[in-house]
């Protein structure tokens, strides 16, 4: 799976650069972030950065003396480029594999690095609802195992993430399910 964009991509940081902003496109960047973040040259960040927005898969606005990315979400390939970095990341399988199958789950979160487009290698999730843990512990290691990734879980019931909800906005969070829409 991870070899999914190597096999049609070259650059390295083009397809960091994809999975950051495809994944939540609600992801904002500037070039030294980034630069930082890849552990790359800030040439290198650019020329790519370049690349994506003379195509319009970017777009990009100056703040101040800084130059914000985000992903250009009326571009015709955007969703099938958000559906391929959700591929690559591994979550299409989350979906199906845990979070589909834990019974009595009311919404299921993608939170921190993932949240923002980071490929850590570790996924953390938020769970809402009455959720078996031993079930959720059985799923999650063997769909480690399948997309080569840790999954970390905090489960909350729904009394418990209302009344913690307000100190989990300010961390970055996707809603990934939501029992009332069937997926999010």
């Amino acid at each position: 799976m991870e070899n999914l964009f190597t096999g049609l991509i070259a650059s390295k940081t083009r397809i960091k650069l994809l999975i950051r902003f495809f994944f939540n496109p609600e992801t904002r960047s500037y070039l030294r972030e980034l630069a930082k973040e890849f552990n790359c040259s800030t040439n290198a960040v650019r020329e790519e950065l370049n690349q994506l927005t003379s195509t319009k898969l970017l777009k990009s606005e100056k703040s101040g003396r800084q130059v914000i990315y985000k992903a250009n979400q009326e571009h015709p390939l955007f969703p099938e480029l958000k559906s391929m970095v959700s591929k690559v990341m591994g979550l299409d399988q989350v979906i199906d594999s845990i979070v589909s199958r834990l019974g009595d789950l009311e919404s299921a979160y993608l939170i921190d690095d993932y949240a923002q487009g980071k490929d850590t290698g570790i996924i953390d999730l938020l769970l809402v609802g009455n959720i078996d843990r031993y079930h959720l512990n059985d799923l999650s290691r063997k769909t480690e195992r399948y997309i080569k990734r840790k999954i970390r879980s905090l489960v909350f019931t729904r009394d418990e993430y209302r009344d913690l909800e307000p100190k989990l906005k300010e961390r970055p969070r996707v809603l990934i399910w939501d029992a009332n829409k069937e997926q999010a």
